[in-house]
């Protein structure tokens, strides 16, 4: 049952109120005064979904009093901020209607007021506190989830990468680049650079610069009116509006075209945007993240990469380490990663061995973060008790035998990108044939396919065989 709060001296009028919406359900609190209100507000610390308020009461203005409310310094601000007030006078006039509306009043009504017309009002303020509600809910579990401490890690570097993004998320910065190799954790430190500082309750938008071809991206970024090109069937705001007032996270930066790169500096700049096909300039406030695992340092000294939008994004520069620098960290990462799959699979997996530590502690990690969480995640599924399966890791250069595969009869590829398809191609049919003493005919049983097809192979691959 949701609160509205009644703040009338009338006694009649109160009366009234208060029975009528507890017919209609509500937790209703009756206020004859401003004192009662403050009473109940800031000492009894009711949390009222809407309130409604007679503007002249005995002891104070209503406006004043939610002005007060909402000035940061108030022990309640929100009070003022996110519940709906609505204001009841028998003596309107102009000026106050302006100054409730100017203060953000959801609603300025005369008495008397019709009550199937305040029902209405008052359903709808619920509806927008309810939304409002949810999306500061959302905020304050993002801070809990996006704070300093979510980069985990005990090295040195992830220290000193802590510290950094603590003293970033007090200031009110208006550019940075997040560098590191892929799969260090740009987008986890993006958001929390965005929920931790001034600008959380603000949107926060994500673009992948590599994964949108040039034409949309433009789009995408700068929006469009309807008929600015073919398809363009109506007005799309661009992620720069609908950033405005937060933070726009740019993911992979060093692969946006130099002329986006020069129309995005412009906007930077005059922090204006005009959309595609527009004339009017829009005004946004935007906070960017640029994130890349190339050096866009080195890229603006080649040309590569505009030198001044370099230059104007790097007011701060975070730069993550590779995971190989600081494999200490993998102690605390592990069963962290580990109790993440066991909540989401339902599996129950505890004891790590010494002989699996041994195996993640020698591997290479080039995938980062990213790589050992995808590892943790196929062990933990494939887990039957509360040992980590080690025979899953399957990490490159070590060996392997999951269990139901003979290894006599499989092979290992490497699917970094070191070998390509038709090696690894070759590569499989030689391993089959010598195998079989280069029987083409055994060769081809083992690899499930006819000998035609194996012989076509082999010739292609100029290997040789035993008719």
């Amino acid at each position: 049952m949701e609160t509205l709060l009644i703040i009338e001296d009338e006694q009649l009028l109160g009366s009234e109120l208060s029975r009528h919406y507890q017919a209609l359900g509500w937790d209703v609190q009756w206020a004859h005064s401003i004192a009662d209100a403050r009473h109940l507000l800031l000492v009894k610390n009711i949390e009222p979904l809407v309130i409604l308020s007679d503007m002249n009461l005995p002891d104070g203005n209503g406006l004043d009093f939610m002005e007060g409310l909402k000035k940061p310094a108030a022990s309640n601000a929100t009070l003022g901020s996110m519940t709906p007030w609505l204001f009841l006078t028998g003596y309107g006039s102009v000026p106050d209607s302006v100054r409730a509306l100017r203060l953000g009043a959801y609603d300025f009504l005369e008495k008397p007021c019709d009550l199937d017309r305040l029902d209405l009002i008052i359903t709808s303020a619920a509806r927008s506190a309810t939304v409002q509600r949810r999306v500061v809910e959302q905020t304050r579990q993002g801070h809990k989830r996006y704070g300093p401490d979510a980069y985990v890690g005990h090295s040195l570097q992830a220290q000193q990468v802590r510290q950094l993004l603590s003293r970033l998320t007090e200031v009110p910065f208006s550019a940075l680049i997040i560098g590191g190799e892929s799969g260090t954790g740009k987008g986890l430190t993006a958001r929390i650079l965005h929920y931790g500082g001034p600008r959380a309750q603000q949107p926060m938008i994500e673009v992948n610069c590599a994964a949108l071809p040039r034409e949309l991206l433009e789009s995408e970024l700068f929006g469009h009116e309807s008929g600015a090109f073919t398809g363009a069937s109506g007005r799309h705001r661009g992620l720069l509006e609908q950033a405005d007032g937060g933070t726009l996270f740019m993911d992979e930066i060093g692969e946006m075209p130099l002329d986006l790169q020069a129309k995005l500096l412009k906007a930077i700049e005059d922090h204006k945007v005009r959309r595609l096909g527009g004339e009017k300039e829009i005004n946004v406030d935007v906070q960017i993240v640029a994130a890349s695992n190339r050096n866009l340092e080195a890229m603006a000294q080649e040309g590569s990469f505009r030198a001044d939008l370099y230059h104007r994004l790097s007011v701060f520069k975070v730069l993550l380490p590779p995971l190989r620098e600081a494999v200490e960290d993998l102690d605390e990462l592990v069963p962290l990663f580990v109790d993440e799959y066991n909540a989401k699979a339902g599996r129950k997996v505890k004891e790590i061995t010494e002989d699996v530590w041994s195996k993640l502690r020698a591997h290479n990690w080039p995938g980062n973060v990213r790589e050992l969480r995808n590892v943790i995640e196929r062990c933990v599924l494939f887990a039957d008790g509360p040992v980590f399966p080690g025979q899953w890791l399957q990490l490159p250069g070590q060996q392997h035998h999951p269990i139901g595969i003979d290894p006599e009869n499989s092979l290992s590829l490497p699917l970094d990108g070191s070998m390509a398809l038709d090696d690894m191609d070759r590569f499989i049919i030689k391993t089959a044939l010598e195998r079989a003493d280069n029987n083409l005919t055994a060769a081809a049983r083992a690899l499930g396919t006819t000998r035609e097809t194996l012989r076509y192979r082999v010739r292609k691959y100029q290997l040789n065989v035993l008719e």
